[in-house]
């Protein structure tokens, strides 16, 4: 019997969790020691592909440079274009970090209250070695609109690559710093909130000492209004809590997810990825033909889809057709309709793909399994823009835009005879190449949120997210189905997950997929290991023995055992290095008998 002895503290998160209302004051002094997402935690989010040149913190790509180069590159800017405006990008250059920052705290942490929320932002900033942050205070009352905070910077990289080249300064100096936390406070807290500089260590002071408030309270005297871009229009105001702006300047304009309904069907960011979009915009309003080659499931249709859209015939019909699932007899029928009485039995003409998507777009997929005796016919309804319908006498006019796609190499099916040189050259006027997922694994976060936010939605299953691992996983498989699996293997995890939990390993790779070896991390010391991940991130290769339901039953209840030994069987700190609420922690151990109250 394990019991917990220890003084029962309720956490902030708790009383959030049991009203199921978001506290709308706070204050730093409310955290217990410890609080949650500790630096640890969030050191676990860090992730090194080594050999694939990608660093990950938890979804978010991320660089590493000297900061020597930095502080060169600061130089270069504050000759170039004074310090003036160097002041302004730099504080910019935070800004949108601070920001990127605070929507990772809300996707990998999402049941955590805002205080707790708030209280990371230092967390992550040190976690990335511009600066170390310590907290002094901070208070906020949503209700109000107030927020104040004080903190103190020790050594920091700006300041002290700015005294390398200028000397110790006569004003503060770390201004990206100093747009990092103004960022992050202004996107949990739904208002523009200023952090400024009164002391620094680039004019000589021991430490930096930093204050934060909302941007009126600074008064007129607020030039970092022009330079974060902080006159935020009242609608994109939060009424309260931890809801930020919808959109926001310094977002990309990334292609984003769409329904049926209209929009962009097309998400990515990778550079392979915005080269075939780029030459899809290119293309898109002339009357070119379009050959789309790529693997099977990457997108060919949702590109084509698009193309059509950015194109003039865009009011007319889209109409798709799988060349491979047309019987060999059938495809002249299929492509040029049948004239009445042409069969027996035919009491009526019945138009074909040609005619149904007249003044628009045919979409021809897997035009390399087309029958090579329909091939010449094709090649002339593309070429003269006319057909005629099978058992009919007179040509009909195909005002047609054909934009084809193939899986195979068509040059070498000209080669090995299987598909005609002439149709091939007609087809191939503009090619764009859709690149593979594993070429394009910049792409895999957006595509994960977007899959999930459909599936939740279209299964009705209320799950937060994906684990570390499930993420790491993700970002290292080779993705032989391309996006298409990927979609699968998102859906397959919502259906298997819990509502309100976590899609892990075991819920995702259940058909057998070649799991990718174990990937280095960084351990809480500050080392990358490689084989061998903390108790609480497992290792993939781990899942493969998860293949039953008391397996995983077992797994849990080892999982809880180590935990708690880890913690002395503190109850509280072991549901906080789970990432559970006490009472969601106390209800498993009962569960499985591993927890009794006297």
């Amino acid at each position: 019997m394990i019991t917990d002895k220890s003084p029962k503290l309720v956490s902030l998160a708790d009383v959030s969790k049991s009203t199921g209302k978001m506290l709308s004051r706070g204050a730093f002094s409310e955290l217990d020691t410890g609080a949650s997402p500790t630096l640890s935690e969030l050191t676990e989010a860090l992730h090194f592909a080594l050999g694939d040149g990608r660093i990950w913190l938890n979804d978010q790509r991320m660089v590493l440079m000297q900061s020597q180069v930095l502080g060169r590159l600061r130089q270069e800017i504050i000759d170039a274009f004074g310090m003036e405006a160097a002041k302004g990008i730099f504080m910019r250059v935070g800004y949108m970090q601070g920001v990127r920052d605070a929507e990772l705290i809300l996707k990998r942490f999402p049941n955590q209250d805002l205080t707790h929320a708030l209280a990371a932002g230092p967390r992550v900033h040190t976690l990335e070695g511009f600066v170390k942050v310590e907290t002094k205070q901070f208070e906020f009352d949503s209700d109000t609109g107030r927020y104040f905070g004080e903190f103190y910077w020790h050594d920091s990289s700006e300041a002290g690559e700015h005294i390398a080249h200028h000397g110790l300064a006569s004003e503060p100096v770390c201004w990206m710093q100093t747009g990092y936390p103004s960022g992050y406070t202004s996107t949990l807290f739904g208002r523009p909130v200023i952090f400024r500089e009164i002391e620094c260590s680039g004019m000589g002071a021991s430490r930096c000492y930093v204050v934060g408030q909302n941007a009126e309270e600074w008064g007129d005297d607020a030039p970092e209004r022009a330079y974060l871009g902080l006159e935020w229009p009242r609608s994109r105001r939060a009424s309260g809590g931890r809801s930020a702006p919808s959109q926001r300047e310094d977002e990309p304009a990334t292609a984003s997810p769409t329904s049926a309904s209209g929009g962009d069907p097309v998400v990515g960011v990778s550079a392979s990825f915005l080269r075939a979009r780029l030459m899809v915009e290119k293309v898109a309003d002339t009357e070119a033909t379009v050959l789309l080659v790529g693997e099977s499931g990457v997108g060919k249709e949702l590109f084509s889809q698009q193309l059509h859209r950015l194109s003039q015939r865009s009011t007319k019909p889209f109409v798709a057709l799988n060349c491979a699932a047309i019987p060999e007899t059938l495809v002249e029928s299929e492509l040029f309709g049948v004239e009445k009485g042409a069969f027996t039995g035919a009491v009526a003409s019945r138009p074909g793909y040609f005619e149904r998507a007249a003044g628009g777009t045919l979409f021809l997929d897997e035009i390399a399994s087309l029958a090579y005796a329909a091939q010449g016919k094709l090649l002339r309804a593309i070429q003269e823009r006319v057909i005629e319908r099978v058992g009919g006498s007179k040509s009909v006019a195909a005002d047609v835009r054909v934009i084809a796609a193939s899986n195979v190499d068509l040059a070498d099916e000209v080669r090995a005879g299987r598909f005609r040189q002439d149709l091939y050259f007609r087809l191939c006027v503009f090619p764009i190449s859709i690149p593979p997922l594993r070429e394009r694994r910049d792409d895999i976060p957006l595509l994960v949120d977007h899959f999930l936010r459909l599936f939740r939605e279209r299964h009705r299953r209320p799950v937060i997210g994906l684990t570390r691992r499930a993420m790491d996983a993700l970002l290292a498989y080779d993705f032989p189905g391309n996006i298409r699996e990927l979609q699968n293997l998102i859906e397959r995890g919502v259906i298997f997950a819990d509502a309100g939990g976590f899609i892990d390993l075991q819920h995702i790779f259940t058909a057998n997929e070649p799991l990718p070896s174990s990937q280095p991390f960084l351990t809480r010391e500050g080392r990358l290991v490689i084989g061998q991940q903390p108790m609480s991130s497992p290792r993939a290769s781990d899942a493969d023995f998860l293949s039953s339901s008391s397996q995983i039953k077992s797994a849990e209840i080892d999982l809880y055992r180590e935990a708690l030994g880890a913690h002395r069987g503190n109850v509280a700190a072991t549901a906080r290095s789970l990432g559970i609420s006490r009472a969601k922690l106390e209800y498993r151990l009962r569960k499985h008998g591993l927890y009794e109250t006297d």
